[in-house]
């Protein structure tokens, strides 16, 4: 008789785990039908249940589900998972952990579900990029990396993910794996020579110089007719406040491209802050010859002539004399005269500009012009009121 209540008992057992493992039968069935919440009810209770709770299958049945539910047009699907994609590779990983004769690595190869989960992965790396989500974006593509670079994907390897990687690092501000993620692309020639830029770039963020500018000093062999080299140098030196060597650059850039209107803005703005007014003016009149629909460039060579006459008025304090006093004001005050057509193209260009207006405003006052000085007052007591 106990023989027979234990012949029972193991039936029953063997009975019970069959109906667990059948539920993920039924999980991968219905998910295969679109019934996707039938499917998570089912993986649910094989999750929590003994006899399936660690079962490969039941870990490869929830991969496909959050895969699923990524694709589904249904909203309520979606929101099963908080990320279905990290989810469902995880899923996978795990039930090839667990599969101890290697049937789902088999599955996954054949079924080439790591092909589909990858291009999963790039579509929701790209809505996160285009939704400033940088970080999520940078999570979808270094998963996509990981997939596309395993044994359990079949297919080539997409070049195109390491510099999307890249691009979500920098703008997550974690610059070192930017740097990792460009420096693959160079290796792969993958979009030439911009990968070298944007790492130059990193290493400026990184606050290493040495390494921006080491990238940048090697390109000119590699790419010898490519212009913008100079063009990235001249930046570079500007941030790391390496005048003289900008300016050097500037001047050989000049000789290739002569009617670019930025080379010049670049060395009128470097002698404007060197306080070296004459150089800066002839710099930045040049680039306005060339372009003179350029907010900054029209400012930048009205605050040259606002600056040099600033200084004439502080030298003509200082005279004794009252006829050579006089005569020092008047030159300051023609100086003030020259800055007033760049300022108010300046301001036509960039109407709500405070700065322009501010200067415009000194401008006015100092030339006595005062119907200009009252509107332009008026406009700026509204905005500081506000």
């Amino acid at each position: 008789m106990k023989k027979f209540l234990l012949l029972i008992a193991a039936v029953s057992i063997s009975f019970g785990v069959m109906a667990q493992k059948g539920k993920v039968t039924s999980a991968l069935s219905y998910i295969d039908q679109g019934i996707l919440d039938k499917a998570k009810d089912a993986i649910d209770q094989a999750l929590t249940n003994e006899s399936t709770s660690a079962w490969f299958n039941t870990y490869f049945a929830k991969g496909k589900l959050c895969q699923a539910s990524f694709e589904s047009d249904n909203p309520k699907f979606n929101a099963f998972y908080p990320d279905p994609l990290a989810e469902a590779y995880a899923s996978y990983e795990k039930a090839m952990e667990l599969d101890p004769k290697g049937g789902i690595k088999k599955k996954l190869i054949t079924g080439m579900v790591y092909n589909s989960l990858a291009v999963n992965l790039y579509k929701q790396g790209s809505t996160r990029f285009e939704a400033k989500d940088y970080a999520g974006a940078l999570k979808s593509f270094e998963t996509q990396i990981k997939i596309t670079e395993s044994d359990k994907y079949a297919g080539a390897v997409d070049t195109g993910m390491f510099y999307n990687a890249g691009l979500a690092a920098v703008n997550s501000s974690k610059y070192s794996e930017a740097i990792k993620y460009f420096e693959k692309c160079t290796e792969m020639k993958y979009m030439g020579i911009t990968p070298y830029f944007q790492m130059s770039e990193a290493y400026m963020s990184l606050g290493d110089t040495a390494k921006a500018e080491g990238v940048l000093t090697g390109l000119s062999s590699k790419f010898p007719n490519d212009k913008n080299v100079t063009l990235q140098l001249i930046d570079l030196y500007i941030k790391s406040s390496k005048n003289e060597e900008a300016l050097k650059y500037i001047k050989v850039a000049k000789e290739s491209d002569p009617n670019n209107y930025s080379l010049y803005f670049a060395g009128g703005i470097i002698y404007l802050n060197q306080n070296k007014y004459d150089d800066a003016i002839t710099e930045l009149t040049k680039s306005i010859e060339l372009k003179g629909d350029v907010y900054d460039t029209q400012y930048g060579c009205g605050a040259a002539y606002i600056n040099k006459a600033s200084e004439m008025f502080i030298k003509a304090n200082e005279i004794m004399d009252v006829k050579k006093y006089s005569e020092a004001i008047d030159q300051a005050n023609a100086i003030y005269a020259k800055a007033l057509p760049y300022m108010e193209k300046a301001y036509e260009l960039k109407p709500d500009d405070v700065y322009a207006m501010r200067s415009l405003q000194e401008l006015y006052y100092r030339l006595k012009q005062t119907d200009k000085y009252t509107v332009i007052k008026a406009k700026l007591d509204a905005i500081d009121k506000k």
